[in-house]
């Protein structure tokens, strides 16, 4: 495995602390694939950091990069919790996505397998509104979760000054990202001691739903979720836009997490009326899961 420190992605610039690029040229697992590390100000290597996992790295510093000019503004506020001491002293690990292969790496692979084949061939053949494949190739997201397991968080563990254990180590997400986040905490429960999933695209596909899909991940997660005591969960969901197609599924997974004895103390679900699908929204919205996640 070969790293570079360096990324042909247009580079965010960010308004506290630093961002350290890395380039992944040979993953085994993925292909190749740039992160952006965010360390925050006065970031001391004698100090030992939690880690925060996200997906759709393009989208999470700096409008001037991101796909549709909005973000996360992650920076901002990640430094202004850890300033008024909210949040435990943390570094983020953003990952860009694969583009045009992004919905394969974040569809549970599991799941997918189990759909019957009528229904995966149907979503193999699906297009978008630009008439492209919905899903690009097999589904990797086993392999894009080996990745971070395998090859990104000891290669962080080991050039940044980090607590290792799951408590410290979490992983977060919207929309299909959300979805991604949710299935990594079920794949691997002694790796992430949490996960934030804003937005989680419950159906899987697009605006249409296929049934057979959200059925799907719901009884793969009634199986899977790990103890309600170890681990702390997030979700959220709007009301416009893609997010007025959630809450009927998230009630449905809600009722999962109290059959699992879940509390308030491990798990909350948020709604928030008038807020959309977009980076605006989340980021309006960020410091919730952050707080509760990653309290001192």
């Amino acid at each position: 495995m070969l790293l570079i420190c360096a990324a042909k992605a247009q580079k965010p610039t960010t308004n506290f602390g630093k961002i350290v690029y890395i380039k992944y040229t040979h993953s085994a697992f993925i292909n190749e694939r740039e992160v952006a590390v965010w360390l925050p100000e006065n970031y001391d290597s004698n100090q030992k950091y939690s880690v925060l996992y996200m997906h759709d790295a393009k989208s999470l510093f700096d409008t001037a990069v991101s796909w549709n000019h909005q973000s996360w503004e992650v920076d901002e506020t990640m430094q202004q919790l850890m300033a008024e001491n909210k949040i435990k002293n943390t570094i983020v690990v953003g990952i860009y996505n694969a583009e045009w292969k992004r919905r394969s790496e974040f569809f549970p692979k599991k799941i997918f397998d189990e759909l019957p084949h009528v229904i995966t061939d149907s979503l193999k053949r699906l297009k978008d509104n630009n008439n492209r494949l919905v899903f690009n190739g097999e589904m990797q997201s086993d392999n894009y979760l080996k990745f971070i397991v395998q090859e990104l968080k000891p290669y962080v563990d080991s050039e940044f000054s980090t607590f290792t254990d799951a408590e410290h180590t979490l992983i977060a997400g919207s929309s299909m990202g959300g979805l991604i986040s949710i299935y990594a905490l079920c794949e691997y429960p002694l790796i992430f001691g949490g996960a934030a999933c804003l937005s989680t695209h419950w159906n899987g596909t697009g605006t249409y739903v296929i049934n057979e899909v959200p059925e799907a991940i719901l009884l793969y997660l009634s199986h899977k979720l790990p103890l309600f005591h170890t681990h702390k969960i997030y979700f959220d969901f709007g009301s416009v836009g893609l997010d007025s197609l959630y809450k009927p599924y998230q009630i449905k997974m809600d009722s999962i997490m109290m059959i699992k004895k879940y509390d308030s103390k491990h798990w909350i679900t948020r709604e928030f009326i008038g807020d959309g699908h977009d980076e605006n929204s989340w980021k309006k919205r960020l410091h919730i899961p952050l707080t509760y996640l990653l309290n001192p």
